[in-house]
């Protein structure tokens, strides 16, 4: 059982209780939420209250989480991009539109569906059965490089690299707008979006430190072509700091512009680079991976504008 509690913002008071929940977290659906709250595990100010009930400011929320029933998930013959792989690590080109790892009502097409059938289970179990081998993830509709353990060794050791900051990884984005300088770093807090907790957004409370650097490596009439590298790893960290400055993703369906014009089904981001040291003999390894084919016409196109 997971006990959470939290004090409402002024600014959020009106909301349904079921559905101002369901926005705190992408994994609570408010289907789910409406039947924690039947089951009396949802009270406010100690009191059960039903879904429609309209927050006030300063309520306290309180909310008991049942375990999670283990899902099952069945690897799958799914075709594989692999870059590199040994005892302990792999590496894949995760294709726009993959889901990295199973969640409730999506268990089966994911990357972790494809890595357990290739692999034959010798997966790190630290993730958990949803998650094995995962150590970090990138969006569905990214594309590119993402490494994954093979051993509980080798998870201890990439996620230390990771909060450490030892690993490399560069992005290629293709934003809206002509950048006019070559090099910025964008260092700002990011956390859920008051206005949508769906989304994340540059916020200065209840967020986390972020920071992304970024080099303009091509000018278009109306686009430019980036290469941000991480220091976090927060959610949705480039697309949530590119339009924070005015330059959105090209093809981003939550935070680029409205009408998307350009043939592209997503964000126009490619996880270009990654560098770690192998966890067990100490060797950097480093991998990269050319542009998919839809980013590549898109490049053309801007091109054929300019």
């Amino acid at each position: 059982m997971e006990h959470y509690e939290w004090n409402l913002p002024d600014e959020e008071a009106g909301e349904r209780l079921d559905k101002w929940i369901s926005s705190l977290n992408e994994e609570w659906t408010r289907t789910r939420v409406q039947g924690w709250i039947e089951e009396g595990r949802v009270r406010v100010n100690n009191r059960t209250r039903k879904g429609n009930y309209r927050l006030k400011a300063g309520d306290r929320v309180e909310l008991d989480v049942p375990p999670v029933a283990e899902l099952e998930v069945a690897p799958e013959a799914i075709p594989l991009d692999i870059r590199y792989e040994d005892q302990d690590v792999i590496v894949v080109n995760k294709p726009r539109g993959m889901v990295v790892h199973p969640g409730a009502g999506n268990t089966a097409g994911t990357l972790v569906n494809a890595l357990l059938y290739h692999c034959k289970g010798e997966l790190s179990g630290i993730g958990g059965v949803a998650r094995p081998g995962i150590v970090h993830r990138i969006d569905k509709d990214t594309s590119g490089l993402i490494m994954v353990a093979k051993t509980d060794l080798a998870h201890q050791s990439l996620v230390a690299q990771l909060k450490e900051h030892s690993v490399e990884r560069a992005y290629t984005a293709i934003v809206h707008g002509v950048i006019p300088h070559d090099h910025g770093t964008i260092d700002a807090p990011i956390g859920r979006d008051p206005a949508n907790r769906q989304r994340m957004a540059v916020v200065h409370q209840n967020s986390k430190h972020a920071v992304t650097h970024f080099t303009v490596r091509r000018r278009f009439r109306d686009a430019s072509v980036v290469e941000c590298r991480l220091e976090t790893g927060r959610t949705h960290q480039i697309r949530v700091h590119m339009k924070y400055i005015g330059y959105p993703l090209i093809g981003d369906p939550v935070y680029g512009l409205k009408k998307n014009s350009y043939a592209i089904s997503g964000q126009a981001l490619h996880a270009r680079i990654i560098g770690f040291t192998h966890p067990r003999t100490g060797e950097r390894i480093r991998l990269e991976a050319e542009l998919p084919e839809d980013m590549q016409k898109l490049l053309e196109r801007l091109a054929a504008k300019s």
